[in-house]
């Protein structure tokens, strides 16, 4: 420790970071199992048990936040994790080294732009007076579509995006992994006679599969963490009934309706979905692949 206290120094930054933003705050999921205001405080609130649960659960807005919820993160897990592992695979197999270098870091920027940016740009290609796409769909004798506003289009619209935006940044974590991969195992491959997509097939996919099996694993920890940003900046009223997720119905009966202890209940009780699945997808993966995250 003492030849490496600088490192551990550096680490302690993040470390602290964590504690002080995701380990103190659960002694306030107290206020869950309690009718919590804020002049007696978290300590001084009566206790009422589960009293928010049963709200949240004989409300009828639940059967569509559960719904919403679980429909939307399916579709972003369903395209948006197997594709950064494609376009790793795609960048491995290409030649040119200058090609190569610059398709990575067209990839990867969209990573770096706001959710705001983002949502911005998606209102004004698919404004119905002067979008580029209603544009070209009123070429083709096609009336206007109001796609931010109409709810049929909200997940699509919301998974393209993050497939847009995150694929190119997360291909780099399986391109590292690729990187790793011993090159005898290719030289046998072509001894053996094996072409491209049997290398990728019993050597690339192989050589990644923990890192794949990890990065699912930690996926399926933030399951039901739909980008609350993005989500919140693209609904409306008109799109609630697909787009009205559990974060967005904690932040306006939490924050704008002060609601905090019914908040809280829902907000754990999204948790705990989560925490499921994570036990229970990890476990199958120690039984198949023998790698997990413990």
């Amino acid at each position: 420790m003492r030849q490496d206290k600088v490192l551990y120094l550096l680490l302690l930054v993040p470390l602290l970071h964590i504690f002080v933003f995701r380990y103190l705050p659960i002694f306030g999921l107290s206020i869950a199992f309690k009718d919590f205001n804020i002049i007696d405080g978290i300590f001084g609130s009566k206790w009422v048990g589960f009293k928010w649960f049963q709200n949240l659960f004989a409300s009828g807005n639940f059967e569509q936040l559960l719904r919403n919820s679980l429909l939307l993160s399916f579709a972003t897990l369903l395209f948006t994790f197997p594709a950064p592992i494609v376009l790793a695979i795609s960048f491995n197999e290409l030649g040119g080294k200058l090609f190569k270098r610059f398709a990575q870091t067209v990839s990867y920027l969209p990573y770096f732009i706001s959710p705001v940016v983002v949502v911005g740009l998606m209102s004004e290609l698919l404004s119905p007076n002067s979008g580029v796409v209603n544009a070209l769909l009123g070429k083709l004798g096609i009336d206007p579509i109001f796609f931010m506003s109409e709810a049929g289009w909200f997940r699509t619209l919301y998974v393209s995006s993050e497939v847009w935006q995150t694929t190119g940044f997360m291909a780099i974590i399986y391109m590292a992994a690729i990187s790793g991969i011993a090159p005898d195992l290719y030289e046998a491959a072509d001894m053996d006679g094996a072409g491209r997509l049997r290398k990728i097939w019993h050597v690339t996919l192989p050589g990644i599969a923990p890192t794949i099996v990890i990065l699912l694993l930690m996926k399926l920890g933030n399951f039901m963490d739909v980008g609350f940003e993005k989500v919140l900046l693209m609904y409306s009223p008109a799109t609630y009934e697909t787009a009205d997720i559990f974060d967005t119905f904690v932040y306006r009966r939490g924050l704008g309706g002060m609601d905090y202890s019914f908040a809280t209940a829902t907000g754990l009780f999204k948790s705990l979905i989560a925490f499921v699945l994570v036990v229970t997808a990890n476990r199958i993966s120690r039984k198949v692949t023998s790698s997990g995250l413990w």
